[in-house]
């Protein structure tokens, strides 16, 4: 599919703060969540890259750009450094450049339980569905996946009742099958029923060490 996706990735150090302490048994070091956090986006980008032709993380830290490159993941600095949405504009602009053709799209890096069956199938329905599409969180207040079909633009509105932003836009709303794609880990009860679905390798390594 010509389909590219952004998955933004906040520094380690501020990232995630509820979840401080689900990596080491509550006592919330530094080192353990940061690896926490890292592996969340690990496990996200491992499954998108399965998936789609291109993950591009948008990220300024240097431990996770460099455990990214690793992965053979390409990463744009996050510019112009004012907040989430103005980010993925930036990341769109990006993408757009090098190809007109392409549906862009962005994940959010926090989907420790996603399968890439069911991204796939989730892109799928947002481009049969045409024109800007978007899936719900858990909740079915955020947003996981917002997708842009060539000659439109992304119009992220990232942030707070993300999902109501998104349909007061134009974006519609798909729906299925796909508990990973709508499990986002902001807690450690999230944490625990992403467990239950499958974690990725990398989440279930980080939390071994416990």
């Amino acid at each position: 599919m010509h389909v590219d996706l952004l998955i933004p990735v906040k520094p380690l150090a501020w990232a995630k703060t509820r979840l401080r302490g689900a990596a080491d048994g509550g006592a919330g070091a530094p080192e353990a969540h940061a690896r926490l956090v890292l592996a969340l986006a690990r496990d996200t980008v491992t499954a998108a890259a399965a998936v789609v032709r291109q993950v591009v993380a948008i990220c300024s830290d240097e431990t996770v750009c460099a455990a990214l490159a690793d992965d053979g993941v390409q990463t744009i600095p996050d510019e112009p450094a004012a907040g989430l949405n103005p980010a993925l504009r930036y990341g769109e602009a990006v993408l757009r450049a090098a190809d007109l053709t392409a549906t862009v799209g962005v994940l959010p890096a926090d989907l420790p339980a996603l399968h890439p069956e069911e991204l796939d199938r989730a892109i799928h329905a947002a481009l049969a569905a045409g024109g800007r599409a978007f899936c719900t969180d858990r909740a079915e207040t955020g947003t996981t996946l917002l997708l842009a079909p060539p000659g439109q633009l992304l119009g992220p509105r990232f942030g707070p009742a993300s999902a109501a932003a998104h349909r007061a836009t134009g974006a519609r709303e798909v729906t299925g099958v796909w508990p990973g794609l709508r499990c986002d880990v902001d807690t450690a009860a999230d944490l625990t029923i992403a467990r239950g679905l499958g974690l990725g390798r990398f989440t279930s390594t980080a939390l071994d060490r416990i």
